[in-house]
């Protein structure tokens, strides 16, 4: 009887141990959705920050947890990256009965004078290079200043760029970071002002989500960048995108070379891209980029990939193709087989629509 009556003591204190340990967690989880999702502020206190020039968002999230005003930075950071705000430098009063909203339109003043003198226009599969080049075009910066900008940034202003391995023998960190996209130019626009811009508009892309899908596959934001950009410039319409993202990890899991095209066009043309094709005396050039000269992934990514090729490669199709090549060039398809001996088969060489050849077709 002594142990019937001890077990169930025992039972009803295990409920009620876990009622308190659910209605604890369910505290968390609803001030977790508030600031992530809630528009209700409160009467509060006061409290002033500082945003420095070129603050990442993880640090103004750290700093607001440090200062009261927010309990969990993946919230914060998740709204902040929805918004479609962009935080700028200055000294702000915020009150900690703020919703994380208000808090970020604080953060984002519009300044009324300001107008828009010009637009850059980055397309996906651009370089830095090329970038560089664009803007001395415009007569925005020169060349040459939104270069010493890129060298400028350190990983204390964007700490996501402490995933660039140390003494990466790569031509700039930066690339594949430069995201993608139209931007604004005002009179008092520098270059360095919009570097940081356009890696905060990365930042505010590689969402939170993603993040968390990567490290699901063991990837850290400088691998998934590298064969994004590889990507990038290979598949040239949507659907196959995923498909090549399937034949990168099937070449790498098989330990084979990557042998890919744009991997030697990038250091054989400095970043311009101003050669299209790849003759078999390139394959020689002896560069960390060339794919077909070192195995696995290159150096580093060679051009700046949009949001589509980051998320083939975090959601990439599985398939047992291991080659490709060229089947309509002016439509961009390709041709995806299983073996050498398929790859070899489907090929027309010298025919009238045929490739040269003294001339790499894929691989």
């Amino acid at each position: 009887m002594a142990k019937f009556i001890k077990s169930i003591i025992l039972i009803v204190a295990v409920f009620a141990l876990g009622s308190i340990f659910y209605d604890y967690g369910k505290g968390w989880y609803n001030i977790y959705q508030e600031e992530y999702k809630g528009t209700t502020s409160t009467v509060g206190e006061d409290v002033v920050i500082e945003v420095p020039e070129g603050a990442a968002a993880k640090t103004i999230a750290k700093t607001l947890k440090e200062k009261g005003l927010i309990h969990f930075e993946r919230a914060f950071l998740k709204r902040y990256q929805e918004s479609g705000y962009r935080i700028q430098s200055g000294t702000y009063t915020l009150n900690t009965g703020m919703s994380t909203l208000d808090m970020i339109i604080t953060m984002s003043p519009v300044i009324e004078a300001d107008e828009k003198i010009d637009t850059l226009v980055i397309p996906e599969g651009f370089t830095i290079e090329q970038i560089a080049a664009r803007c001395e075009k415009q007569g925005i910066c020169t060349a040459q200043e939104f270069l010493n900008a890129v060298n400028s940034v350190t990983t204390e202003d964007f700490p996501y760029l402490a995933d660039v391995p140390a003494g990466a023998n790569v031509k700039y960190r930066l690339q594949g970071y430069i995201f993608p996209a139209t931007y604004d130019i005002y009179e008092y626009t520098t270059a360095e002002s919009l570097v940081k811009w356009m890696l905060e508009t990365f930042e505010n892309n590689y969402t939170m989500d993603l993040q968390a899908r990567a490290e699901e596959l063991v990837y850290n934001s400088y691998e998934v960048v590298t064969m994004a950009s590889i990507i990038e410039r290979e598949a040239k319409i949507e659907e196959e995108r995923s498909i090549i993202a399937g034949v990168i990890n099937n070449r790498l899991n098989a330990g084979m070379p990557l042998q890919m095209c744009p991997t030697v066009l990038y250091p054989l043309t400095d970043g311009m891209y101003d050669q299209s094709k790849v003759y078999y005396e390139d394959l020689e050039l002896d560069s960390p980029y060339n794919t077909y000269k070192y195995e696995g992934l290159p150096v580093g990514p060679i051009c700046n990939p949009g949001l589509a090729c980051i998320n083939a490669v975090l959601y990439p199709q599985e398939h047992g193709y291991y080659y490709y090549h060229i089947d309509n060039e002016e439509e961009g398809t390709h041709i995806f087989t299983e073996t050498y001996e398929e790859h070899v088969d489907t090929q027309i060489i010298g025919g009238p629509n045929g490739i040269p050849e003294d001339e790499v077709d894929n691989y």
